[in-house]
């Protein structure tokens, strides 16, 4: 069941309820009786379990490399080559 985050316009009380989706909005304010009670729009929270896309393809996925290249004997822009000359 989906836990809903209701707020009444009047008094600004807000609360957290439990209700099945199918269960009719909440109007009445629990704290000043006011029929301005009503749902916030809120970011969803889920987790992915299982064995699914999400576990194979995207969550162990390595950072790519980053590795400085080898020495180019001179003929690159690393250190050892301003060392050299």
């Amino acid at each position: 069941m989906p836990i809903y985050a209701y707020r009444c316009s009047q008094c600004g009380f807000e609360k957290d309820v439990l209700q099945k989706m199918s269960d009719p909005p909440l109007t009445v304010c629990p704290e000043c009786h006011q029929e301005t009670f009503a749902k916030q729009l809120t970011a969803a929270g889920f987790q992915l379990k299982g064995s699914g896309w999400y576990q194979t393809d995207f969550k162990n996925t390595p950072a790519p490399k980053t590795e400085t290249p080898p020495c180019q004997g001179g003929s690159g822009a690393c250190a050892c080559a301003a060392e050299s000359t």
